[in-house]
């Protein structure tokens, strides 16, 4: 892989990348608050699982599929899986997460090379997810395709233990041993996502939209989701 290739997947897995994606927990706040990952240990599982059975399974194939499809010009693919995006976040504040984090990206886009203007028109025109925005960001890359899943899973690892370290709360080394944890699990999930099909792939986490519902009107707390 190029050095440049390298260097635009690190800058997208990044969290200094204006999207917002610090200010979302996915959830863990409220298994936090309700005693279902509220340690080190039990945040560290619920974490590992949630890559396994929800990220594995739904964004990651999501993204695969989108890179192929945006490297082909196939358009009416992206606005395919850009739907089923949108219609399998399972709560108000998860479709808000993504459509927030989508729009962001591609307000990025602008500013930058990495995607023709058509290509952000396409876009544009619909309501764009952060899946499908990050497959169009990484196409550009032209790195190869685990590679371009390896950076997304391990940006969504970075803010997800961030989020565990604020809302546990943990001290900094509890957190760097939740990101080893995870990210010794991020190659077989990906290997997981490479297999998945339109007709394998699926969001089925029914705790997860559980709880996303009880977060939305959770008191006090400190992230959108």
């Amino acid at each position: 892989m190029l050095d440049s290739s390298l260097m635009q997947l690190m800058w997208l897995a990044s969290p200094a990348l204006p999207i917002g994606g610090f200010s979302y927990s996915e959830c863990l706040e409220a298994a936090v608050d309700t005693a279902r990952a509220a340690t080190e240990a039990d945040a560290s599982v619920w974490l590992v699982d949630q890559l396994h059975l929800s990220l594995s399974r739904s964004d990651l194939p999501a993204v695969a599929q989108a890179i192929s499809a945006w490297r082909a010009d196939d358009y009416t693919r992206i606005a395919t899986l850009n739907a089923w995006v949108l219609q399998t976040r399972e709560s108000s504040e998860l479709r808000q997460q993504t459509e927030q984090m989508g729009r962001s990206l591609l307000d990025w886009l602008r500013n930058h090379t990495t995607a023709t203007p058509d290509q952000i028109a396409v876009l544009a025109t619909q309501q764009p997810t952060y899946p499908v925005a990050f497959a169009l960001a990484a196409s550009a890359t032209q790195a190869p395709l685990r590679n371009c899943l390896l950076a997304y899973a391990f940006g969504w690892a970075e803010n997800m233990t961030q989020a565990a370290i604020k809302s546990v709360p943990l001290g900094q080394s509890a957190g760097q041993r939740i990101l080893s944890a995870l990210t010794a699990e991020i190659p077989a999930a990906i290997d997981h996502a490479l297999t998945v099909t339109d007709d394998t792939r699926q969001a089925f986490s029914p705790m997860l939209a559980i709880l996303s519902s009880q977060h939305e009107i959770q008191y006090s707390r400190l992230f959108r989701s």
